[in-house]
C-alpha cells in the first residue's frame, strides 16, 4: 500500500458563517496529525466562483495529495485519520471522493435537493486528488460559476487521462443549510452549465459524467404547451387553445405533484411549490438557451487553456492564526 507524504487541504469559501464551524471540526486534528498537513483557505475575493477558487487553492499547494473540503461541511473526530488511509492508493489512483452524509430533518423541496449529494459522483464537498492529475488536467473549468457540474467535469477530463477514481471509506455531514422556498428558481442557473457540458462532450454528457438527466425534456413539453397555446388563443382558435392549455395545466400539475411525492414536508410551503413549479419549465428552458448561445464554440478545458498565475503576485491563501506555525514534516 501506498505511502502518504503530506496532504494540503484546500477549502473555498466566501466567508459564510459555516466556515467557523468546519475549522472548529479541523482544529484538534491539526495538532496531531497522522501525516504532514497543511491548511489553506482560499477566499473568492473577486466573486469568480468555486472552480476558479480551488484552482488558486490546488496551485498553492506544497503537497501531491490536495483535499478539497466545502466551507459548510462537518468533518467527524476521525476524518483527518480517515482520509490518510484513503488516500494509501495505487499510483493508477487520481482521486478519492469521501461519503457524505446528509441528516434530513424534514424533507422539504431544498432538503431532498441537499440530500442528493448522498448519491452524487466526484463532489468535491469532500474530493482528494493527486496534484499531478490536476495539473496535468488544467484544473478546475472556471468558466463554470457555480458549485454545480465544475466537479463532474473535472472528474471526467482526470479520467480521460487514464486515472481511476475511487470512493474512500471517510465520511463527512453535509448540512441542510436554511433557504428560502424560492431558492429553486435560482437553482436553474444551472442549466446554462448544462448547456456548457452538452457542447463540450456531445449529447452523451449525462452518461460520461455519470450525471442525471433531470427533466429538462418535459419543461420544454410544458413550455412549448404553453407558447402553443398562447399563439393558438392569438390566432382565435380557442378549442385547440384551450386543448394546449389543458396540456399545460396537467404537465405543470404533475410536476408539482412529483415534488410533493419526493418531499412531503413541502406540503407546509406550498403556495411558493405551486408558484415556482409554473415558473421553473420557462425558467430551465431560458438558461439552457442562454448558456448554450454563450458557450458556442467552447472547447474542453484543458492545460493548454490554463493560465497559472504567479504565485507570489496571486497570493490569496489565507491560513488560520491558530494553525501550527512549523507543521510536521
Amino acid at each position: 500500500m501506498a505511502s502518504v507524504d503530506g496532504i494540503s487541504i484546500v477549502v473555498p469559501t466566501i466567508g459564510r458563517p459555516t466556515l467557523t464551524d468546519l475549522l472548529d471540526r479541523l482544529r484538534p486534528q491539526l495538532l496531531d496529525p497522522p501525516v504532514p498537513v497543511e491548511l489553506l483557505v482560499v477566499r473568492d475575493v473577486d466573486r469568480r466562483g468555486p472552480a476558479a477558487t480551488r484552482n488558486r487553492g490546488w496551485r498553492e499547494a506544497r503537497y501531491e495529495w490536495v483535499a478539497f473540503l466545502d466551507d459548510d461541511v462537518l468533518p467527524p473526530p476521525d476524518w483527518l485519520a480517515a482520509l490518510a488511509r484513503d488516500l494509501r492508493a495505487p499510483a493508477d489512483v487520481g482521486g478519492v471522493q469521501g461519503r457524505l452524509v446528509v441528516p434530513v430533518r424534514e424533507r422539504t423541496d431544498w432538503a431532498a435537493c441537499t440530500a442528493g449529494l448522498e448519491r452524487a459522483w466526484w463532489a468535491t464537498a469532500d474530493m482528494a486528488y493527486r496534484r499531478t492529475a490536476l495539473a496535468r488536467a488544467g484544473g478546475f473549468d472556471e468558466r463554470f460559476p457555480r458549485a454545480y457540474r465544475e466537479d463532474a467535469d473535472l472528474a471526467y477530463r482526470v479520467t480521460r487521462l487514464g486515472y481511476r477514481l475511487v470512493l474512500g471509506e471517510r465520511r463527512t455531514t453535509h448540512p441542510v443549510r436554511a433557504e428560502s422556498p424560492w431558492v429553486s428558481l435560482r437553482g436553474q442557473r444551472g442549466n446554462a452549465d448544462d448547456a456548457l457540458l452538452r457542447r463540450l462532450w456531445g449529447p452523451q454528457w449525462h452518461d460520461l459524467l455519470a450525471a442525471p438527466r433531470g427533466r429538462r425534456r418535459r419543461h420544454a413539453g410544458t413550455v412549448a404547451l404553453a407558447l402553443a397555446g398562447l399563439g393558438l388563443a392569438a390566432l382565435g382558435r380557442r378549442r385547440a387553445a384551450t386543448v394546449a392549455a389543458l396540456g399545460w395545466a396537467a404537465a405543470t400539475a404533475g410536476f408539482t405533484a412529483a415534488r410533493l411525492r419526493a418531499a412531503p414536508g413541502a406540503r407546509r410551503e406550498l403556495v411558493p411549490l405551486v408558484v415556482t413549479g409554473v415558473l421553473i419549465p420557462p425558467l430551465a428552458i431560458g438558461n439552457w438557451l442562454a448558456g448554450w448561445y454563450r458557450h458556442r464554440g467552447a472547447r474542453p478545458w484543458s492545460a493548454a487553456l490554463c493560465v497559472c498565475p504567479d504565485p507570489i503576485q496571486s497570493r490569496v491563501v489565507e491560513e488560520d492564526e491558530w494553525m501550527p506555525s512549523n507543521p510536521r514534516r
